[in-house]
């Protein structure tokens, strides 16, 4: 698989720096490390060792460690992928709706300050909606379920996508 010409990491090393100065604000440690992890992720700076067949003797090029940050776009690009097979085996065979949630642009630093108390109350208020407009006669009437999914510009910041999944009791 060929490298593609830009990554995540590129754009860390040539501007992380004056991101980080720009944002001094609300930035911390926390999010400075996972920087810092994903620029230095398979370059020398974490070290490296050389891989060697264990039939015939070949030995590869030198591959640079990883940095296996959870947030790293390199590193979690396998399990990103097989996370995404296995919600694929677990479709059923019908149609599905995708519904969107947002909360007000104006709300953003009320977010920032309190994410846990506003996306739980999001994520329950969204769940307890699609449940009571399913259940309803006049439209569906029926139980459903379905994947509640936090994708946000605020998280940008913060990591990558926090996945929950909701189950209807």
């Amino acid at each position: 698989m060929s490298r593609p010409p830009l990554e995540v990491a590129d754009l860390i090393r040539a501007a992380g720096a004056d991101f980080i100065e720009r944002n001094r604000s609300w930035i911390r440690w926390k999010h400075v490390k996972v920087l810092l992890a994903i620029a230095r992720c398979r370059t020398a700076a974490l070290g490296g060792h050389v891989d060697e067949c264990t039939r015939c003797g070949y030995r590869a090029t030198i591959s640079y460690n990883s940095c296996r940050n959870r947030h790293c776009p390199k590193c979690q690009t396998a399990a990103r992928e097989q996370w995404i097979a296995a919600r694929q085996r677990e479709l059923l065979p019908t149609s599905y709706m995708h519904v969107v949630f947002t909360l007000p642009r104006r709300l953003a630093p009320l977010v920032l300050q309190n994410k846990k108390v506003i996306y739980d109350l999001l994520f329950r208020t969204s769940a307890e909606t699609l449940l009571e407009v399913a259940r309803d006669p006049r439209l569906l009437g029926a139980e459903i379920g379905f994947f509640s999914v936090l994708h946000t510009c605020l998280l940008r910041a913060y990591g990558p996508r926090n996945l929950m999944k909701i189950g209807s009791s």
